[in-house]
């Protein structure tokens, strides 16, 4: 810049160097603004929710303050420009980095999708996006961090195989179904794409850990694995939990006809939420839908995938919360769930993160701010000297 404006300058002029660092502060400023205290002045409007608590009750439950965030689809090397995967992963750093100073999470939950391509990575380049991953996504050293398994982190059903399903299992210490206790509440994750019910090898032991987990919570909650002979005999075999109801948590929603009843400024779009859902590939099945809700038995559904928020009721008594996409390739105005839990009861809120075309405009308008103050200043850009005999 600099040079720039030297070959634009007479011999008889130099730079009023004084006059210039304002200029360069103003641009700074800019920066600074648009790409990192934005994230701050909008994620503080946020709040942890409250419990809503009968008057004169007391509980002295242990309580716990989760986040849940879902599609962030890191860019690989086949889809994306290089300027559009480092402005969408600097997004999702600094909003997830701001919401962490801001509000110190006890666990955050990523459902699913963490990569783009990691159908088509090669070990090198899955191994690569996994440590970016976990560099956006760094918590200190008290924070706990969860995800489930999403198709496009090892492919759909027709197109998955062992190698790509164990990879990411590895990667992130996780299985097929889990069941994660924290603070005595129960969240059991599921890989959603292996729910289709047939003889595929991933599915069959999805299929076997679901029974499992249904059989030890079954134990704690009522003492006896119901359906199962020997119900009683079979607790011996499980660890004991709290006898609580679990949050399902999963990448593909739980059956439904289209997003025709979510509501809100982040749900689908007027020209797109009436349009029919796909089974097993939008939703999971209305088969499998009905089996993860029986064997279960959660008290919520929190899931991800369609890239729009909705909140629908599954027989009239169990909610499910779709979580929209975090990365700004997706959605203009991505968001997360800010949720407080305890082992009987939740709330939740939405926390909204700066839009992009908000962050564009503050550029515009930031650039014409700093060109107005360039014309009326320019003749403080330069000064005049004179040359000795």
């Amino acid at each position: 810049m600099v040079g720039w404006f030297k070959l634009l300058l007479p011999s008889s002029m130099i730079l009023n160097w004084k006059h210039f660092l304002k200029f360069s502060s103003l641009v700074l400023l800019l920066l600074l603004a648009c790409e990192y205290l934005v994230y701050y002045v909008v994620i503080a409007r946020c709040s942890w929710p409250p419990l809503t608590v009968d008057r004169g009750a007391v509980s002295d439950e242990p309580t716990l303050h989760a986040i849940f965030l879902s599609d962030p689809h890191l860019l690989g090397t086949r889809n994306g420009h290089w300027f559009d995967k480092l402005r969408r992963e600097w997004q999702m750093e600094r909003s997830f980095q701001s919401a962490l100073t801001l509000f110190s999470p006890d666990v955050v939950f990523v459902l699913g999708d963490l990569m783009d391509e990691g159908k088509w990575s090669s070990d090198k380049e899955f191994q690569a996006t996994v440590a970016r991953f976990r560099k956006m996504f760094r918590q200190g050293v008290n924070g706990q961090t969860h995800v489930v398994v999403g198709n496009h982190d090892i492919g759909f059903h027709y197109h998955t195989n062992r190698d790509l399903v164990e990879r990411f299992d590895q990667a992130f210490d996780i299985s097929s179904v889990n069941i994660i206790n924290i603070k005595n509440i129960l969240f059991v994750t599921v890989n959603s794409v292996a729910m289709e019910n047939d003889q595929c090898s991933m599915c069959t032991d999805a299929a076997f850990r679901l029974v499992e987990v249904s059989s030890q919570l079954n134990c704690s909650r009522f003492g006896t694995a119901t359906g199962r002979k020997g119900g009683e005999q079979l607790c011996n075999n499980y660890e004991n939990l709290p006898n609580v109801a679990p949050i399902l948590l999963q990448h593909y929603p739980l059956f439904r006809t289209s997003d025709a009843e979510c509501q809100g400024v982040d749900a689908a779009p007027a020209e797109t939420k009436y349009i029919k859902f796909k089974p097993t590939w939008d939703t999971v099945s209305k088969k499998s839908s009905d089996k993860l809700l029986s064997y279960i038995q959660p008290r919520l559904v929190v899931s991800g995938h369609t890239h729009h928020g909705c909140y629908v009721l599954h027989n009239e008594k169990t909610p499910e919360i779709s979580v929209p996409s975090f990365s700004w390739r997706n959605r203009n105005n991505p968001s997360f769930i800010m949720m407080t839990i305890t082992g009987t009861s939740y709330s939740f809120s939405k926390c909204f993160i700066p839009e992009e075309s908000r962050v564009i405009e503050m550029y515009i308008i930031g650039c014409i701010l700093i060109i107005m103050w360039i014309v009326f200043t320019r003749r403080n850009f330069f000064t005049r000297h004179s040359k000795k005999m």
